[in-house]
């Protein structure tokens, strides 16, 4: 057991105390490195089709968390609990005493961590345990981790083995540093928490400690490895967005690059989807849910696209140029790919290609398997009789990605997406948004702020109305303070003025059912039309300004998109009534939770945009604050001429 120890101060890596104790006194440990030596243990050994991931609850007996299951194309767990089918945003506590906004787990549960550490770690030593090493991050940006969870759970490690890179041990470098740590202990929600999934983040002064009480990937592996680099990168003054990214080539070989971003739910996987076509070839536009009509158009070629990003994208420094354009890179080694819009084989062909026939083994989670059967990405287990898992999932390796784009790019179109539900004048809603809007800067700044999680979100366990998952919607995920973090922000959008900004709802345009459609449709125009290029008649101010401007008209490869698309109070069914009751429901939540950010530290920049939101501006007024690109020459000067100007004070 010591051998490990051994190696790794012969490569004169530093181990923390605690993890080297533990590591000396456990049962046994098994050093993983790769991901396939954790596919064979996932079921216990390679010879097993099936297994039951059972502990010893106190008060319980015998307690089964999972029963994972080896298919032709991968790994398949279950949970057995709906509850665990989803991740719990409240999952996050801070341990440490360091600057947070986060409940702190004293605050939160009445007494100090460190009590429960010591039992974490007392039960970790009475257990098999997998260890591992991985790189959070990609292309030398990111730190070096380690992962310690009791051996039995083999299939999360995988999971979290193929989110983060692995690394082995004969591949460590010489003197690296281990920056973060996984402490996986699922016993504890059921002792300690009431069954709940909580994530605790212990942030010391040498490495950032994360202790996952549960085994659902996506509060630790995921979005609690997304905490610790979010820690690392504002140190260094610069942000990882929650984001997936394509680039799009249109039928005369534009290229255009698509950054979007929004809460949970938000549209971000489904921006890699095709557009699927009707048996006659139609693209179905969308269903009036009131008369049932169904609105077509046709289109008679796509665009391809490129896949760059599914969730989270570097904005490092050391891949910006000075063109006025934000560029990034994908900061994870696989993708956690959400599937409940595919319903039926077809729904989409490519994922589906991907997933059946993957060149290594996949992890699947809440897909309904049998032990030695093909995982189908449509089979959606049930929560309960008749109802559907809302929150199917397949980790996918981005190497295995057809036409996968591995290097930095320039984002010409950065939308935000958000859920929108049902309006009409009986029962108004902030489902008013068109196909899509263009935003002024300082508008998108504020959308960021808010990041509305949006309506009947399928990933994570919630209320179902609208909330706020804050700054760039990678706030739930952050550690640290809030505003620091919506300075970056701010510095960011008007460092990368020659960047589009767009809004675009999903599921409902007013009483119309659309799903993804409206994103997939900009990504389609805006990529033939060529980005920020709309003619001056094309737009005009929303008449509710939060939503920046809306489109007069839109015509795609001869086919005119009906003005109540673009327009929600065109609708019948809505009309102004409708329309104005849901824009008050915007103005309120954008009040209340913009108070969050009035703080001191906030960039004076940043305030005057507020207060102007909060004064119900006009675009005009956020024009005159931070100026749109298109509306003016860009130059090398321009961020340097407006960070000295007076208008600025100080930003």
């Amino acid at each position: 057991m010591s051998n490990l120890l051994t190696v790794l101060n012969g490569k004169n890596i530093i181990v923390p105390e605690n993890i080297a104790k533990l590591l000396t006194e456990c049962k046994s440990f098994k050093v993983f490195n790769t991901s396939e030596e954790l596919a064979d243990a996932a079921t216990n050994g390679k010879e097993n089709v099936q297994y039951e991931v059972q502990y010893d609850v106190p008060g319980k007996g015998n307690y089964t968390e999972a029963i994972v299951q080896r298919v032709k194309n991968g790994i398949s767990a279950n949970y057995t609990e709906a509850y665990m089918r989803r991740r719990d945003p409240d999952t996050m506590v801070i341990a440490d005493n360091n600057p947070t906004d986060k409940k702190r787990f004293i605050d939160k549960y009445g007494y100090e961590f460190s009590g429960l550490q010591t039992e974490t770690f007392d039960w970790l030593k009475k257990q098999d345990l997998a260890v591992f090493f991985y790189f959070a991050g990609r292309e030398n940006i990111g730190s070096l981790g380690i992962a310690i969870a009791p051996a039995n759970a083999a299939f999360f490690a995988l999971g979290l083995s193929m989110l983060q890179e692995m690394v082995a041990v004969d591949e460590l470098k010489i003197g690296a540093k281990l920056k973060s740590v996984i402490f996986v202990a699922p016993i504890f929600r059921h002792t300690h928490f009431n069954g709940k999934q909580v994530v605790v983040h212990n942030r010391t002064e040498s490495i950032h400690e994360l202790y996952s009480y549960n085994l659902y990937p996506g509060p630790s592996a995921k979005k609690g490895l997304y905490g610790v680099m979010l820690n690392h990168a504002e140190k260094e003054d610069w942000i990882i967005a929650h984001c997936s990214a394509v680039q799009s080539i249109s039928p005369y070989d534009n290229l255009t690059t698509f950054m979007h971003e929004g809460a949970s739910g938000g549209g971000k996987s489904e921006m890699h989807q095709h557009i699927l076509r009707e048996s006659d070839g139609r693209v179905l536009l969308g269903r009036n849910l009131v008369t049932s009509e169904d609105r077509f158009i046709t289109i008679p070629r796509f665009c391809s696209f490129n896949a760059v990003a599914d969730d989270m994208a570097f904005c490092h420094p050391s891949v910006q140029k000075k063109d006025g354009k934000l560029r990034i890179i994908d900061a994870e080694n696989a993708w956690f790919v959400r599937v409940d819009s595919v319903k039926q084989y077809g729904d989409d062909p490519t994922l589906e290609k991907t997933t059946i026939n993957p060149s290594s083994p996949l992890l699947f989670l809440n897909i309904e398997t049998t032990p030695g059967s093909t995982a189908l990405i449509w089979d959606h287990i049930q929560d309960e009789p008749g109802k559907s898992c809302p929150n199917p999932r397949v980790i996918i390796p981005r190497k295995t990605v057809p036409n996968v784009v591995n290097r930095p790019v320039s984002v010409d179109i950065r939308s935000f997406g958000i859920r929108t539900p049902v309006c009409s004048k009986e029962n108004p809603s902030y489902g008013i948004i068109g196909l899509f809007h263009v935003l002024p800067p300082a508008l998108a700044w504020l959308w960021r702020l808010v990041a509305p999680r949006g309506h009947n979100n399928p990933s994570i366990v919630s209320s179902g109305g609208m909330e706020s998952e804050g700054i760039g919607s990678y706030w739930p995920f952050a550690t640290g303070k809030r505003v620091p973090q919506a300075n970056m922000m701010l510095k960011q959008i008007i460092d990368t003025p020659r960047t589009t900004f767009t809004l675009v709802p999903n599921q409902n345009i007013g009483v119309w059912q659309v799903g993804f459609k409206p994103q997939l449709l900009m990504r389609e125009y805006l990529t033939r039309r060529g980005a920020a290029q709309l003619k001056t008649d094309q737009y005009q101010a929303a008449r509710c300004p939060l939503l920046g401007y809306e489109l007069n008209y839109l015509t795609l490869e001869g086919s005119k998109i009906p003005s109540r698309f673009l327009k929600v109070y065109n609708q019948p069914e809505v009309g102004f009534e409708g329309y104005d009751a849901g824009a008050e429901m915007l103005r309120d939540f954008f009040r209340t939770e913009l108070q969050k950010y009035l703080k001191e530290d906030l960039l004076h920049t940043g305030k005057r945009i507020i207060d102007a939101c909060l004064s119900n501006a006009s675009i005009e007024e956020y024009n005159e604050i931070i100026p749109m690109s298109y509306q003016y020459e860009y130059s090398f000067n321009k961020i340097e001429d407006y960070e000295q100007s007076g208008d600025n004070n100080g930003f």
